[in-house]
């Protein structure tokens, strides 16, 4: 909750054009200010630190880390700070890992930028925001109604969706993790079987979507 007449934001976007328009945006309006703006997650951090914002508008891809992982090292550095996740594909995969991670709601890029200022007065007061159609997949995945793809993957079956994501052949998945070439085709046959994928290329697909690969 603010503890000023203005709601305190650090704006966090590496996108120089995108972190402008945002900015010059939210500055503008009435009761928020924009006390700091960083590109990265180290950059963000020491900013937080350092200024102690109320809001933090939180980038999900950044140079140097996945911001969805960074929400819990914001509390850490600046408590009472509430983030805010900006992203350009959602899902309730992805969503759900903001709740769980202590995020206060989850917008997509395309959003207005006047719903934008909406959902940062939102956050401000206690609340949480998410994009349009995703808390009802949010609420089952958090009540283990629908359990997300990815949460059957084993570690290995992980790297070899990473590899699948890099163009990696089965036998090249099989030398870069140093198993039999059976043994890696079987770990590819297991993770297009659980991510419910007729092909390597759907099944990348998939994992974008639900964010397994950030």
């Amino acid at each position: 909750m603010p503890t000023t007449s203005s709601i305190r934001l650090l704006l966090v976007e590496d996108h120089a054009m995108v972190a402008e328009a945002i900015g010059l945006a939210l500055g503008r309006a009435p009761g928020i200010e924009v006390v700091a703006q960083a590109g990265t997650v180290a950059a963000a951090l020491a900013a937080a630190a350092r200024r102690r914002p109320d809001v933090v508008v939180l980038d999900r891809r950044l140079p140097d880390g996945d911001g969805v992982e960074a929400i819990s090292r914001f509390a850490a550095v600046a408590p009472g700070a509430r983030v805010l996740v900006l992203t350009g594909e959602a899902s309730a995969s992805v969503a759900a890992r903001v709740v769980e991670a202590g995020g206060a709601g989850l917008l997509v890029k395309s959003s207005r930028l006047e719903e934008l200022e909406s959902a940062v007065r939102e956050v401000a007061a206690g609340g949480v925001v998410f994009a349009p159609g995703l808390l009802p997949g949010v609420l089952d995945r958090l009540t283990g109604r629908v359990r997300s793809p990815g949460a059957a993957l084993t570690a290995r079956e992980r790297e070899t969706l990473r590899l699948l994501a890099e163009g990696a052949s089965t036998d090249e998945i099989g030398a870069r993790l140093g198993v039999a070439r059976n043994t890696a085709r079987n770990h590819v046959q297991h993770v297009l079987e659980k991510l419910g994928a007729r092909s390597k290329l759907e099944a990348v697909a998939v994992a974008r979507r639900e964010g397994l690969l950030d």
